[in-house]
C-alpha cells in the first residue's frame, strides 16, 4: 500500500469567492480555449534544451517549479489548468518551464538521474534566458528540493520561496519518524510506475474531481505527456531518497509553505516540519488533498499572491455548474402542531444539527435554509447524493422523515446565494420525493455513473413552472 494519511476531499473556503471545484461551462471553455497561448522557448542546459514560457506582464516574476507530470504546452489545452495559470499570471510576470526529464524539454536516462544540485542549473538557466534578477519561487511535489537548494545557494536571485505540497526528505531515519519507511518508498515507485498517466492516477492525485469527468481524463493525458512510466518512477526514486534538510537553515528568503490537509502522497507533517525549519517560514494547510492544477486549489493563488504582493486577489464568477440539494421534513406543519412550539424548536434544533453534521463530512456548502429544510451546494453530485443519504438515515433516529431532492446545473452567483433555473429544477424534484425518499434528475444520474450508485426509473414528470418533462430517479437504498 502507499504511504497515506487518510484521503478525504476539499472543502468550500467562504472567504473566496471562487468555488473549489467549478467545472468549467461551455462559454467559460471557449474564452479559454480564445486565450493567446504563450510561446515557448528553449535554453541550453549542458546538452539538454529546458522548455519555458513567460506569462503576463506583471512587476514581480513568479518562477513556477512544478515537477513531475508536467507538460507546459500540454497544459494550455485543458481550460481548468490555462485558467489556473493565467490566475497566476495576473498578478505576476509567470515564469513557467519544465525541467529536464519532463514535459516538453529534453528527456533523461533512467541510469543517469540528475542531483539536485544539477537541476538546479535548469533554475538558473530560465531566470538568465528571461532576465530576472530575482524573482519568487513556487515549488510543488518533487520540485520542492531543487528550489530549497536553490535558495540556499543563491540567495541574490531568490526574493520568496513558496513550498506547496513538498518535502525536504521523504523516507524514515531515526532522527525524522515522520518519514516513511523504506517498504513504502519501495511500493510507492512501483505504484507510479504502474499506474503512471492512467485514471486512476489522476483520481488519487486529485480526490476533489469526480471520478471518471472529463477534466480527470485530460489530466491523465497530460500525466501521460510528460514522461513514461519508468522514467517518472527513477526520478521519483531519486527524490523521495534524498535529503534536503541541511539546507533548510540556509534559506534566506521569505518563506511560505503551503499544503493540503488530506494528502495522501505528502504527509501535511512533512509541510510543517518545513515551516519549523526554515527561519521565519508562514505555514498554511490548505484544505483537500489534490496536488494538480484544479479549481480545488484555487485558494493557493491566494496565498501566493497575497504573500508576494501584499494584496489577496479577488476572482469574480458570475456562474457555476453545481449540484443543489433540497432538504424537507415530511408533516412538519401537523407534527409542529402536535408537538407544541417549545418540543417543535427542540426537534428543529436536533434536526439541523444532524444536517450540517453530514454537511461538514460531505463538504457541502450551507446555502440557505427555509424554516425546516436546508438549501445545499456540492461541488461534486456523487458525494451530494452521498450526503442526502446520510442526512435521511441520521434524521431518521430523531423520528423525522424527510424528502431529499437534487439537481446539478449551472446557477448565479449572487453573493453567497445561489439562483437561477437549476435552483428551481431542484426545489421542484425535491417537491415530487416521497417521504424518506432521495430523488434526482435525470443529469445528476448521469454525471455519477460509474460511482456505484443504484437508482430506480420513477418515469418523466412535469415540474411546476419548468418547461418539458424531466427524467426523475430514485436513489436505491
Amino acid at each position: 500500500m502507499i504511504p497515506t494519511l487518510s484521503c478525504g476531499l476539499p472543502e468550500l473556503n467562504r472567504q473566496s469567492r471562487v468555488p473549489l471545484f467549478r467545472p468549467i461551462s461551455t462559454q467559460q471553455r471557449q474564452t479559454v480555449a480564445a486565450m493567446d497561448q504563450p510561446e515557448t522557448r528553449y535554453v541550453a542546459v549542458g546538452d539538454a534544451d529546458v522548455a519555458y514560457q513567460v506569462i503576463g506582464d506583471g512587476d514581480i516574476d513568479l518562477l513556477y517549479c512544478y515537477g513531475l507530470g508536467s507538460h507546459l504546452e500540454m497544459f494550455w489545452e485543458v481550460p481548468e489548468t490555462a485558467d489556473y495559470l493565467h490566475r497566476l499570471a495576473a498578478f505576476s510576470r509567470l515564469i513557467f518551464f519544465d525541467r529536464r526529464g519532463t514535459g516538453a524539454s529534453d528527456g533523461i536516462a533512467r541510469n543517469a538521474i540528475p542531483t539536485w544540485e544539477e537541476w538546479t542549473e535548469d533554475v538558473m538557466a530560465v531566470l538568465d534566458a528571461v532576465a530576472s534578477q530575482r524573482a519568487a519561487i513556487l515549488a510543488s511535489l518533487d520540485s520542492g528540493p531543487i528550489a530549497i537548494m536553490f535558495a540556499a545557494m543563491h540567495p541574490e536571485r531568490v526574493s520568496s520561496l513558496i513550498l506547496l505540497n513538498t518535502t525536504a526528505r521523504y523516507s524514515f531515519s531515526e532522527d525524522y519518524p515522520i518519514g516513511v519507511s523504506p517498504e513504502n518508498v519501495e511500493a510507492f515507485v512501483a505504484l507510479v510506475r504502474e499506474t503512471w498517466g492512467s485514471l486512476d492516477m489522476a483520481r488519487l492525485t486529485n480526490p476533489s474531481l469526480p471520478g471518471d469527468c472529463d477534466l480527470v481524463r485530460r489530466l491523465a493525458r497530460v500525466i501521460r505527456c510528460s514522461a513514461t512510466p519508468r522514467t517518472a518512477a527513477a526520478q521519483l526514486d531519486v527524490t523521495l531518497r534524498g535529503d534536503a534538510r541541511q539546507a533548510l537553515p540556509l534559506v534566506q528568503a521569505p518563506t511560505l509553505v503551503l499544503h493540503t490537509r488530506e494528502n495522501a502522497l505528502v504527509p501535511v507533517e512533512h509541510g510543517r516540519f518545513l515551516a519549523d525549519n526554515i527561519e521565519g517560514a508562514r505555514f498554511v494547510e490548505l484544505p483537500g488533498g489534490d496536488i494538480g492544477l484544479t479549481p480545488a486549489m484555487y485558494p493557493l493563488i491566494e496565498e501566493v499572491a497575497e504573500f508576494i504582493t501584499g494584496e489577496r486577489p479577488v476572482f469574480e464568477v458570475d456562474r457555476i455548474l453545481t449540484t443543489i440539494l433540497f432538504t424537507d421534513i415530511v408533516g412538519s406543519t401537523e407534527r409542529a402542531a402536535a408537538l407544541g412550539d417549545q418540543r417543535w424548536r427542540a426537534a428543529l434544533d436536533e434536526h439541523d444539527q444532524a444536517v450540517r453534521d453530514q454537511l461538514r463530512r460531505f463538504r457541502g456548502r450551507e446555502v440557505n435554509t427555509t424554516g425546516d429544510g436546508f438549501i445545499v451546494s456540492f461541488d461534486g453530485p456523487a458525494r451530494a447524493v452521498r450526503c442526502a443519504q446520510a442526512i435521511i438515515e441520521a434524521t431518521a433516529i430523531s423520528g423525522l422523515e424527510l424528502r431529499i431532492g437534487l439537481h446539478t446545473g449551472e446557477c448565479e452567483v449572487r453573493g453567497e446565494d445561489l439562483g437561477g433555473l437549476s435552483v428551481h429544477i431542484a426545489a421542484r424534484v425535491a417537491a415530487l420525493a416521497e417521504s424518506g425518499e432521495i430523488l434526482v434528475s435525470g443529469t445528476v444520474k448521469d454525471l455519477v455513473i460509474g460511482s456505484e450508485i443504484d437508482f430506480v426509473d420513477r418515469g418523466e414528470r412535469g415540474l411546476k413552472g419548468v418547461p418539458g418533462t424531466w427524467k426523475l430517479f430514485a436513489v436505491r437504498g
